[in-house]
């Protein structure tokens, strides 16, 4: 059988698609993994909104981050947004291929299946799965779907540390932060400092107590999360920069899917309550993130033993 990846000519070039938003961008990295393993030769370029260029900044797996595509033997349209669909359509491409799912997906020479009839089960996926299925359906080898790779350049932490993520895109996705508070005095008490991680406009007075990193750049957010001993947060695009590091996390879910969006392979407990994130209780997160602690612990004098 041919596949598409077959018609790109050797060292051709191919436009990926995916302008926002960031948990999104992160979840897209194993599959650009998977795509240059199989074919090292491309060239590929990564179109993005620029204040999300960041998540695949220094990533070996990407050539080019541009905010429009340019000229490319294939568009993969990641997106499928409005605007996602007039860039495909203005980009100069030997082939368009995108989810047929898409609207308008009849512009595309090549429309993708679901994740779902690509990898051959009846259950929902997690975004990682749906976006690699993509890369098998051109014609990549199906192969195990490996983390998310973000590139960070800090060096190892001087002191341990949490980072904490009171926040959220929406109201209903936004557990107290009064909890955020009490957890964050409480790791203080066993020798954890907390540093808060905070968008521009969000209200960081209840942590003034504790390091903030607020509006800052994804590159110091990202060196920042990789020196990390444990991540809190509500479900949202730096719970997922910290999985991509390795850091065992605590993410609290209210009316979004866990299945859909869990942390990609790293040692994590979600916990969920889709009627309101609100009735999760605060010992009960408190609980997992002290066991994940005691795991991660019992994890290093396994590593020296060894």
């Amino acid at each position: 059988m041919t596949h598409l990846l077959d018609r790109v000519p050797k060292h051709g070039r191919i436009s990926v698609i995916r302008l926002r938003s960031l948990g999104d961008c992160v979840l897209t990295t194993p599959a650009l993994q998977l795509l240059k393993q199989y074919r090292p030769d491309l060239h590929l370029e990564m179109v993005v909104e620029p204040r999300f260029a960041g998540v695949f900044a220094g990533n070996p797996d990407v050539d080019t981050v541009v905010a429009r595509p340019s000229s490319a033997n294939l568009v993969l349209n990641l997106h499928g947004g409005t605007r996602s669909m007039l860039l495909s359509m203005a980009a100069h491409a030997d082939f368009r291929a995108g989810f047929a799912h898409h609207t308008f997906s009849w512009i595309y020479s090549h429309r993708i299946p679901r994740a779902q009839q690509i990898l051959g089960v009846e259950r929902a996926v997690h975004t990682a799965e749906h976006l690699a299925s993509a890369m098998f359906y051109l014609g990549v080898p199906q192969a195990d779907i490996p983390r998310a790779r973000l590139l960070a350049r800090a060096g190892p932490a001087t002191e341990s540390y949490a980072v904490l993520h009171p926040f959220a895109s929406a109201p209903e996705k936004a557990w107290p932060v009064q909890n955020f508070v009490e957890l964050a005095r409480r790791l203080r008490e066993q020798g954890l400092p907390s540093h808060i991680v905070a968008g521009p406009e969000d209200n960081v007075k209840p942590f003034a107590s504790h390091e903030i990193l607020k509006g800052a750049p994804l590159e110091q957010v990202k060196n920042l999360m990789a020196g990390a001993e444990l991540f809190i947060g509500n479900d949202s695009g730096p719970a997922h920069i910290a999985a991509a590091f390795g850091v065992p996390v605590v993410v609290l879910f209210g009316p979004s899917d866990p299945v859909t969006w869990a942390p990609w392979k790293t040692e994590a407990r979600v916990l969920t309550s889709p009627d309101t994130i609100k009735n999760i209780l605060l010992e009960n997160v408190w609980a997992a993130a002290t066991e994940l602690r005691r795991k991660t612990e019992l994890g290093k004098k396994g590593d020296v033993r060894a």
